[in-house]
């Protein structure tokens, strides 16, 4: 099954193609699709060529930068840009911390983040989870205390993804601890990683890599114009958050990609005389896989089609649970298609296993994180039963 485009879409299809192909450097988008480590200089200069051209911010209002498209436009911007293996603009900056700017932040806060926000000036870290709230997010516990024209920050973040690279950090804090219910005593404040007070420790994960990290805060003064929106509204701007970025956790586009080598891989190797891939029972998986990912896409463009106002739909809680399960599907199609192979990844460097079977693990292993992000699936079933089936 494939989408039908007019030809108006097909010709946007083709531009967006051409611009990602030929306009990020070729070197940077290699690592992308051999699932390699892309430095914090690589992201910068991929997405200030996007913001060049308009691309890195298009759901955007227009005045900050955004693009004018229908939702089935950004679907197929989004898409082509994992085809060609561009590293997708700054989650952190384009899809949580700029929309809620643009939504809620006053005039002065916008002028100042914005522009900066879209060409990655500012690179933003979210601190959120807490080692005793993460999927329990509202039972926070760290504390901001207003000093005359400052707020005092005490407390502890975890799961900083690419802390150690920000400069700025959106942060929610316990503003009013006496608040009758949890979530109403929450609020959002922006401060620099390199305020005083602020400790930052990495923390190593199950593939070897420091990604994420651990964030201190003690004594922390953060001057009361940073304060997003209204004080004790924080809950309302993080759910308005996650809804945009549960949007993006589907990565049809990517998993396409993913599942295509797959196939490639599958092809090359040879098992009893024949392709891997003419084996009847590998054959089915992949189709099964390329089915529900049609199923997942399809599910994608009703919700960013019926997403009022840019508010996210309550069914993209659905796009992150199908998409992160069809993520980790893939990723460990991987390993079983490498086998044996799989477990180069501990080797010594000059081995001649290739490449993609080196990394299959490592990547396998990475990808546990897809389900817990951005809210975990076993969350994400109990918000689907209650906004969408009504139990």
């Amino acid at each position: 099954m494939r989408l039908q485009l007019s030809p108006e879409l097909q010709a946007f299809r083709e531009e967006m193609r051409t611009f990602f192909t030929t306009q990020v450097p070729q070197e940077i988008r290699d690592k992308v699709a051999a699932h390699r480590h892309v430095s914090k200089e690589e992201y910068v200069e991929a997405q200030r060529a996007l913001n060049a051209a308009g691309l890195a911010v298009p759901h955007w209002p227009v005045e900050w930068g955004g693009r004018d498209w229908t939702p089935l436009q950004r679907h197929i911007w989004r898409e082509e840009m994992q085809l060609a293996s561009v590293p997708e603009p700054l989650a952190f900056n384009t899809s949580m911390i700029g929309p809620v700017l643009a939504a809620f932040g006053n005039q002065e806060q916008k002028e100042r983040f914005l522009a900066k926000t879209a060409n990655l000036d500012i690179w933003w870290c979210q601190g959120f989870s807490e080692p005793d709230a993460g999927s329990d997010l509202a039972s926070l516990r760290t504390t901001a205390v207003r000093d005359g024209d400052d707020w005092v920050v005490n407390g502890q973040k975890t799961w900083t993804t690419l802390g150690q690279h920000a400069d700025w950090i959106f942060c929610l804090v316990r503003t009013d601890p006496t608040a009758e219910k949890k979530q109403r005593g929450i609020s959002m404040l922006v401060f620099p990683m390199d305020t005083p007070g602020v400790t930052l420790r990495p923390i190593e994960l199950i593939d070897g890599g420091f990604e994420v990290n651990e964030v201190f805060f003690e004594d922390v003064r953060v001057p009361a114009e940073n304060l997003i929106g209204e004080e004790n509204r924080g809950w309302d701007y993080a759910k308005f958050l996650l809804g945009n970025e549960r949007v993006g956790i589907a990565r049809v586009g990517a998993t396409k990609k993913m599942l295509a080598q797959a196939k490639e891989h599958a092809r090359e190797i040879t098992v009893d005389g024949r392709p891997l891939l003419e084996d009847p029972f590998m054959a089915t998986r992949i189709a099964e896989l390329e089915n529900e990912l049609v199923a997942l896409e399809l599910t994608a463009l009703r919700v960013v089609a019926n997403s009022a106002d840019g508010k996210p739909h309550p069914a993209s809680s659905v796009l992150k649970l199908k998409g992160s399960e069809l993520q980790q599907a893939a990723t460990e199609l991987m390993v079983d298609i490498a086998g044996p192979l799989s477990v180069a990844s501990f080797a010594e460097d000059g081995s001649d296993v290739p490449d993609w079977a080196r990394v299959a693990t490592p990547h396998y292993l990475n990808y546990r994180k897809v389900s817990i992000y951005g809210g975990s699936n076993e969350v994400q079933r109990t918000i689907i039963a209650g906004t969408i089936l009504g139990l």
